[in-house]
């Protein structure tokens, strides 16, 4: 079917999405608003107030968000094995509220790095679970858009998380400190919208509890699941951390305060994005989605390459979010589309563990050549990696229907 459908039919799919994949992208959406009032900032209150490299702030984004991505192997395991969802997923987002705080006392960069690992585990602990309860709860013949919908709500955060930081910087005279504080009260309201929005759907027990990572059940998770696997890891060693467009804006020129502004830019394109390309994802061959995306993201490498001026690194990471838009979500449903269900936690716990090693590699060398050869080498790294993934494309087994114990 043409991707050229009338609005109103989009709209139609979207009144079938469930109300708990609704509520669980309004948590993704407040927690966000939490996260990016921090991390928006968090580069720049590392160079400028504690006086870290760019090599440092690789470091620590690198091993935040790979430790992330790593917990989530456990979380996931965790909820196929007990069987439930809700009640991980609410410890992980309790967790990210709670350290929010301590961005705000941190004196050093030790503290930071304390901080992003517990806000990361938190997210860690959350995100497998989070993401096979939307699984669970939506129809197989809507994933695409469910997924797509609760990536947008979360990215709807991710930009106004930036505003707010924004708006508070300039009405506290850059105090970092401040919207660190206040960036508790989302992550709050986060954790009692899924506390009390979000019902688990009932499943069936098994007999017999098995451990999922045995020989037997990763056996059953097929190759086109591997290349799923596989792929991933690569599109995130073509995509390091944001905390880099967050520098090369800082290059800019522009006040301080304003900097945060380059993630709402890139933030409003990907929550515009995500849930058409979700939608579309339903329809439409992924791999050849999946390659538009990589495109896109090459034409962001080179502009951000290109110049700091700060009309091409606006340009830059506008194309940035469309290539988030396109392809994260896509790569969530892919997931979903190729492990059983019993073993989605898994699924998405083991897809995780290689993207967070990924991105450690990632973020490392994109500080370390960020620091020796400046930022344009940074971002012409991030072409060749996509290179490196389009040939990996070409390589794309055939997709079949995983069956269930």
């Amino acid at each position: 079917m043409s991707p050229d459908r009338e609005p109103g039919q989009r709209f139609t799919m979207l009144r079938r999405v469930p109300g708990g994949v609704w509520a669980l992208g309004f948590v993704s959406m407040l927690m966000d608003i939490s996260s990016e009032m921090v991390h928006s900032l968090l580069p720049l209150f590392m160079v400028t107030s504690l006086g870290a490299s760019a090599f440092t702030v690789g470091l620590i984004e690198g091993l935040a968000e790979s430790t992330a991505l790593i917990v989530k192997v456990f979380s996931g395991v965790l909820s196929d094995w007990l069987g439930k969802r809700k009640g991980l997923a609410l410890a992980g987002y309790a967790l990210g509220a709670a350290t929010k705080p301590l961005f705000a006392i941190a004196t050093g960069s030790g503290l930071v790095l304390t901080a992003r690992l517990l806000d990361r585990v938190g997210k860690g602990i959350r995100g497998a679970p989070r993401d096979a309860l939307v699984a669970d709860l939506a129809p197989p013949e809507i994933r695409g858009a469910a997924f797509g919908l609760r990536q947008s709500l979360d990215t709807v955060g991710a930009f106004l998380g930036p505003l707010l930081a924004v708006g508070l910087m300039l009405l506290w005279a850059n105090d970092f400190r401040a919207v660190f504080w206040v960036a508790l009260v989302p992550g709050a309201m986060a954790v009692a919208v899924l506390a009390f929005g979000v019902t688990e759907p009932v499943v069936q027990a098994k007999e017999k509890r098995v451990n999922p990572i045995r020989r037997a059940n990763l056996k059953r998770l097929g190759a086109a699941y591997w290349w799923v696997v596989g792929i991933g890891g690569v599109f995130t060693l073509a995509r390091f951390s944001e905390a880099f467009l967050v520098l090369r804006a800082q290059q800019s020129g522009i006040a301080l305060a304003w900097v945060p502004l380059v993630m709402v830019a890139m933030n409003i394109v990907y929550a515009a994005t995500a849930y058409p390309f979700g939608v579309w994802s339903d329809r439409l061959d992924k791999g050849a989605l999946l390659g538009a995306g990589l495109l896109v993201l090459i034409a962001a490498d080179a502009v951000l390459a290109s110049g700091s001026d700060w009309r091409v690194v606006l340009a830059g990471v506008s194309l940035w979010g469309l290539h988030m838009g396109m392809t994260q979500g896509l790569l969530a449903t892919m997931v979903a589309d190729t492990a059983p269900a019993d073993l989605r936690g898994t699924a998405y716990g083991l897809f995780n563990l290689v993207s967070g090693l990924a991105m450690l590699v990632a973020s490392l060398c994109a500080g370390l050549l960020w620091d020796r050869l400046g930022a344009p080498a940074t971002f012409l790294a991030g072409i060749a990696f996509c290179v490196l993934a389009l040939l990996a494309l070409a390589c794309r087994p055939a997709v079949t229907t995983p069956m269930s114990h």
